[in-house]
């Protein structure tokens, strides 16, 4: 009966138990799915429980599930142990072996035990407890109908990187998690923990100025293969980004030069080709490079590597950030970390808008300032330019694109109509080519050619 008090199931007090026992996943608790189980189990475990109550609760839950966008409850917790900041992850992924080390990783350890229970909590346990506490037929009817989750499902079809998927099938693969810490710590130590574990690239943004890197879960795919032309150019960057990620001396680099040249998507190709090798990528608006000491601060002690990408740079006579900038090239008082690079794109050689006022004579040494002013791009270790194709290399990019998307064309009329439709729109540029192949090959879909 509703007033009368029950036996709450082993199963259910056990699993009350091990949310209770966190200790270093313990941040886990606050979690919006977890919190709301925990609640859940919180009430039914005082044995009298009132059944609005109860529905409200256990729907709480199965909201937060299904909103979070993942298929089962097993592979929720597997995401959140993974990608959790904890004294553990943080440990190793620096690497840190000692005694508190070996004290930490027996408490994550014995936490990946109970979070492997809380893991395969069947919704038929905790209906079923319910059921044999309301006698009544139209109560059962009602919590008879409560949606339920999934336990287990078919983790192989998840879309993520072989790192990750790896890690994820040993948890699922395993009926002990705790034996699997050495796995995870090594994880840890190889790809990083929290964010930068879970994405590659991310936008630096201000909330409250407070500044803070935000992942993007969908970044550009584009590839290497991907870029006709051009080839010499990105070799210089390619081989600045390898003596990176091997530790040794490399560069910060502008890539400047005429518009839709293929600069910025130079930068994003690196970062999925070398992704996997530690890469990671945060964008960071003109408007906030003031923030480079925060930056450095928050990326220095992770065990990736970080290039700073500043896209489309081009500074005002009088703008802050031209200042901000200087001294992270030039090494200020904060010192740049070894795993951070800088990679900007301009369109202009010199990134300060210089004007005929400033030539005047009201400065004893007014042309030192205009050269200062002149001389940022200098400040970067390797120039890289990216110009304008001449009418054959321009025809040739049309033609690399053309051939990786199989278009069946006459090469004399791809030509023509190529030529035709930069004089038409934007002039000749890598861009230009993508934009007519993509054009035509909507012709060619439509039988109008």
């Amino acid at each position: 009966m509703e007033n009368a008090t029950f036996s709450v199931s082993f199963e259910i007090r056990s699993a009350k138990l091990a949310l209770d026992s966190m200790s270093i996943y313990r941040k886990l608790l606050d979690d919006n799915v977890i919190s709301s189980l925990r609640l859940l189990l919180d009430y039914i475990n005082m044995g009298k429980v009132e059944l609005s109550c109860f529905t409200n609760l256990y729907n709480n839950f199965f909201f937060a599930l299904a909103e979070s966008g993942t298929n089962t409850l097993e592979a929720y917790v597997v995401d959140k142990i993974i990608f959790d900041e904890n004294p553990f992850s943080l440990k190793s992924q620096s690497n840190i072996v000692n005694k508190s080390g070996n004290l930490i990783e027996k408490a994550a350890a014995n936490d990946l035990v109970n979070l492997q229970l809380i893991a395969k909590l069947n919704p038929y346990i905790i209906k079923n407890q319910l059921i044999r506490y309301f006698d009544e037929s139209e109560f059962k009817y009602i919590i008879e109908k409560l949606p339920e989750w999934e336990v287990e499902g078919d983790f192989t079809s998840e879309d993520c990187p072989n790192h990750i998927s790896e890690i994820k099938q040993t948890l699922y693969s395993s009926s002990q998690w705790g034996e699997c810490i050495e796995k995870l710590r090594k994880f840890h130590e190889n790809y990083g923990c929290g964010i930068f574990a879970m994405y590659k690239a991310f936008v630096w943004e201000r909330e409250n100025d407070n500044g803070y890197c935000k992942g993007i879960k969908k970044p550009d795919p584009i590839t290497l293969s991907d870029l006709i032309g051009y080839e010499k150019e990105r070799e210089v960057v390619l081989e600045n980004t390898e003596q990176f990620l091997k530790g040794f001396s490399a560069n910060n680099a502008l890539l400047h030069g005429d518009r839709g040249t293929g600069k910025s998507s130079t930068v994003k190709a690196i970062l999925n080709k070398y992704y996997t090798e530690g890469l990671r990528m945060i964008e960071v608006p003109k408007a906030y490079l003031t923030d480079f000491p925060d930056i450095i601060r928050s990326l220095k002690d992770r065990p990736q590597k970080f290039i700073i990408f500043i896209d489309d740079l081009v500074f005002a006579d009088d703008e802050g950030s031209y200042t901000a900038l200087k001294a992270m090239l030039d090494g200020g008082l904060e010192h740049k970390s070894s795993n951070i690079i800088i990679y900007a794109t301009s369109n202009r050689r010199h990134l300060v808008k210089e004007y005929f006022s400033e030539r005047s004579n009201d400065e004893v040494r007014g042309g030192d300032s205009v050269q200062e002013k002149l001389s940022l791009a200098d400040r970067f270790g390797i120039n890289v330019v990216f110009s304008s194709p001449n009418k054959n290399e321009y025809l040739s990019i049309v033609d690399g694109i053309a051939d990786k998307r199989n278009l069946n064309i006459d090469r004399e009329l791809l030509h023509s109509e190529a030529l035709k439709w930069e004089l038409w729109y934007n002039g000749r540029s890598a861009r230009t080519a993508r934009q007519f192949i993509d054009w035509i090959e909507g012709k060619l879909a439509m039988n109008e050619l």
